[in-house]
């Protein structure tokens, strides 16, 4: 049993849960202007968890005969068959009923807004299929980690600093139109759609980059319009170099580095953000 779990939480990379968690913790400090209660804080965390649980269960369900087609992906448990296919469906049903039941447990609005929510992840799973814009879908889903931390603790949208969901959708959308890039050639051969299959890799790196400096500004933008002090801005000066060195590293022509690029990197702009914002409430 323990066994299949495991196998279970590395077909969903559950480790990758670092990129959205802290952006719903932050939306739940600026909430609170300070630390949420542990009871909040914990349902925060099991909402989390049972959505991106869900929602990567669904996306490795439904792209299973791509992943079997594709030598990169070949070995994901459901093509290997080391998970049945049955399996991956009760794990996406618990998840996805630890996610809503820990949504009542918030508030009405959260609630309310919740099948909303997973169910724009579970969308983007399809996107792939019908348009090169499945990257910034990707980011719309991510854009509601805040925003539900937000809403968790308030149970109102009144105030929220919407300029924070927009960073978060285009930071999300700079980093997956890279990490497309290794899939370039198999998506145009299999008729799926991404910014790298559509226009090439050098004009998708460089759409990245266009989409990390509007993300960049937009991170900005909300230290000034939440009344952010110092902490946060020593966080933005280290956002901005994790974003300048993630595509240092990494080029159209060199991807060998992309994992670095990918989880090292903005798995640290992720936790360097709420660190900032913590400490400036703080403070």
């Amino acid at each position: 049993m323990l066994k299949k779990i495991a196998i279970l939480l590395e077909m969903i990379k559950f480790e990758h849960t670092v990129f959205a968690m802290p952006f719903a913790f932050i939306g739940a400090f600026l909430a609170k202007r300070g630390v949420p209660d542990a009871i909040t804080f914990l349902w925060v965390v099991l909402a989390m968890v049972g959505a991106r649980t869900a929602a990567m269960g669904f996306n490795r369900i439904v792209d299973r005969r791509f992943d079997a087609a594709n030598p990169r992906t070949a070995d994901r448990a459901l093509p290997a068959g080391s998970v049945k296919l049955v399996e991956a469906w009760l794990m996406v049903m618990l998840a996805a009923a630890l996610f809503f039941f820990a949504c009542s447990q918030l508030n009405r609005l959260t609630l309310l807004l919740s099948p909303f929510a997973l169910g724009l992840t579970f969308f983007y799973s399809l996107t792939k299929r019908f348009t090169w814009l499945c990257h910034v879908v990707l980011g719309v889903a991510l854009a509601f980690s805040p925003l539900g931390g937000w809403v968790a603790v308030k149970g109102t949208l009144v105030d929220y600093p919407f300029a924070l969901s927009l960073g978060v959708l285009f930071w999300v959308a700079g980093f997956d139109t890279v990490y497309a890039c290794l899939d370039a050639d198999f998506d145009r051969e299999a008729g799926l759609f991404s910014l790298p299959s559509r226009f090439g890799r050098e004009r998708a790196f460089r759409l990245a980059v266009a989409f990390h400096a509007v993300a960049f500004a937009l991170f900005v933008a909300t230290g000034i319009l939440t009344g952010l002090r110092w902490p946060y801005y020593v966080g933005i000066v280290l956002t901005a170099g994790a974003l300048f060195y993630q595509h240092l590293v990494v080029n159209p022509r060199d991807l060998s580095r992309i994992q670095l690029s990918f989880f090292t990197l903005n798995g640290l702009i992720s936790l360097t953000l709420f660190a900032a914002t913590w400490l400036s409430l703080v403070f």
